[in-house]
């Protein structure tokens, strides 16, 4: 499995974000502390905004693992944004490839997982039958996980009545996305668990969801915290409580540092909407 951060809020620098803290995502890539394998050198990517340029997010991928990486090193204390995807990759489904690394990216949306789409490769072709002729050859990798974020895209497509796309919108397109998963899987007769801890947005607003299949089975860790903004010292980070309105927000797959009340576990099966005013909700699924 992998390990993912989300941050949408007051701007930070990238290596605020994934190098300083304790527990940071380059930690994690070698020793990973909430799964059974610690171990997440498949590569690694990260998606960051800069709006003044373009709603497009700006994606860096590498086969590399990301603990050895001297670009990563070298670029991530000069960046600087409201909005950063980052994930480290342990493969499970797809060969080591950038194609196969997260995060995904379509025109201004961001897209990353964390899980298993179970049995995949049983049901795959009536999978990509269900997509449109754009996201079926917009696809470039192997991964259950992008084939998953072409249906959210033509979920949400079809879903939108305006230009905009809301929290809500983005969240009730991404379970019907999963519905219909789960119907292709039940048609091909398989029974196999999916764990579906994933994170889409458009770096303005962000959800997560955090789902098992199996309702008997606990699903992977994701946590999310809120505050007036992050901040790191010398490997010591903690979230400032807000005086008026929440400021930044974070989605992670493991707590960044010791200080417990700064991290929420996101309840089974529900999503957490941050919306474009970086209020949030929590939402059964």
């Amino acid at each position: 499995m992998c390990r993912l951060l989300a941050y949408l809020g007051n701007p930070i620098l990238m290596h605020k974000l994934i190098i300083e803290p304790k527990n940071s995502l380059i930690n994690q890539s070698t020793n990973a502390q909430e799964i059974e394998e610690p171990l997440n050198g498949d590569g690694f990517g990260i998606a960051w905004y800069n709006h003044i340029l373009t709603d497009k997010p700006a994606v860096f991928t590498s086969i590399s693992p990301a603990w050895s990486n001297k670009s990563l090193q070298s670029i991530s204390p000069s960046i600087k944004s409201t909005c950063f995807f980052a994930h480290v990759r342990a493969a499970s489904v797809g060969e080591l490839a950038e194609t196969n690394c997260h995060p995904f990216a379509y025109k201004n949306l961001t897209m990353m997982h964390n899980g298993d789409v179970g049995e995949f490769s049983k049901y795959k072709r009536a999978f990509r039958r269900r997509l449109s002729d754009e996201l079926y050859n917009w696809i470039k990798g192997q991964t259950d996980s992008e084939h998953l974020f072409a249906l959210f895209i033509d979920t949400l497509n079809r879903m939108k009545k305006t230009a905009e796309i809301t929290a809500e919108l983005m969240a009730d397109a991404l379970k019907e996305a999963v519905l219909i998963l789960e119907e292709i899987k039940k048609e091909a007769n398989v029974s196999e668990t999916s764990y579906l801890n994933l994170v889409v947005g458009d770096g303005e607003r962000m959800v997560g969801l955090r789902y098992v299949s199996d309702p008997k089975i606990t699903p992977l860790s994701l946590y999310y915290s809120e505050g007036m903004r992050y901040e790191c010292e010398n490997g010591l980070c903690k979230m400032l409580p807000a005086i008026a309105e929440n400021h930044s927000t974070l989605i992670v797959s493991e707590k960044l540092s010791n200080e417990i009340q700064d991290w929420k576990p996101i309840p089974a099966n529900h999503f957490v909407l941050v919306f474009k005013d970086l209020s949030i909700k929590l939402r059964p699924f």
